[in-house]
């Protein structure tokens, strides 16, 4: 274990374990995983899980770009790292300790042979585009949830599916405590916040704000008493422009099945490239 001023940083899955092992199995541990860069959203989610478990309570974070979630064309070069920065504003956070695997081989041994997959939620939107994604979500959150056996894991709702995904895992797996969702933090202008908005040029971020534009008119036409996919999601390509569209989908809220018609919580999901950048964001009706 080493430390970063205010911050006890643990770079094994060993040093992990013996770490939890020191408090009592019943012990207030509110965990946040992360890949790191560290925006307001992480941030929200780190200060709810301070409050949560109180002074006398154990915040941890994971900051680990899992390389079993990014396909063999996906960003894993090209996403932004910054752990000096990231420790820094953890611990102001209110973290105590954050697990950052000196290498992928601390949660990924050459001999794993083990996966976890979710059935039936992960057929549609991010998990169509982006096969095998959500097996490596899963597999690594079991994993630090074995090391880590926190009381709280608090996730953000921009990856809506990523969260219904890892709350079915949760509760088919027995895994000891809670896994609570928390609101889209979103920059002044709307745009939900990312890391990957880092990688986004002055121009491309620019035009990345039709897609708080667009949610927001996919609202006004629900609350207006639309309530058929069609007329929800017209037009898109147009109203999204100039993003690429990976998907634009109107889904049931609860397990995620594409719908054509609201007849109960309904989620319009959205994944849009612009400047090359994947940006993911959705609205619950």
């Amino acid at each position: 274990m080493s430390s970063n001023e205010a911050i006890s940083v643990l770079r094994s899955a060993g040093e992990a374990r013996a770490w939890r092992a020191t408090l009592p199995a019943d012990a207030p541990v509110a965990f946040i995983p992360t890949m790191g860069f560290l925006h307001d959203g992480h941030l929200s989610l780190m200060a709810e899980g301070r409050r949560r478990v109180g002074p006398k309570g154990q915040v941890i974070t994971s900051i680990f770009v899992n390389p079993t979630q990014f396909g063999p064309n996906e960003d894993f070069d090209r996403y932004p790292r910054d752990e000096a920065g990231d420790l820094a504003k953890a611990a102001a956070a209110g973290v105590d300790l954050a697990f950052c695997p000196s290498a992928p081989s601390e949660l990924f041994p050459a001999h794993s042979r083990t996966w976890i997959e979710v059935e039936g939620l992960g057929d549609a939107l991010c998990g169509r585009s982006r096969p095998g994604h959500f097996r490596g979500v899963c597999t690594v959150v079991a994993k630090l949830w074995g090391l880590l056996r926190p009381s709280i894991g608090l996730f953000g709702e921009k990856d809506y599916q990523q969260l219904a995904i890892l709350r079915r895992m949760h509760a088919d797996l027995n895994l000891c405590g809670e896994i609570i969702g928390m609101p889209i933090v979103r920059e002044p202008d709307g745009l939900a916040m990312s890391s990957r908005n880092s990688n986004l040029d002055p121009s491309s971020r620019e035009a990345a704000r039709a897609i708080p534009r667009f949610l927001a008119e996919v609202r006004a036409r629900y609350a207006a008493g639309e309530r058929a996919a069609a007329g929800l999601l017209a037009d898109a390509p147009a109203r999204l422009a100039p993003g690429r569209i990976d998907y634009v989908s109107l889904v049931d809220a609860a397990d995620l099945r594409p719908i054509d018609v609201i007849e109960r919580p309904a989620l319009c999901a959205l994944a849009v490239y612009f400047g090359g950048v994947r940006l993911i964001d959705n609205a619950l009706l």
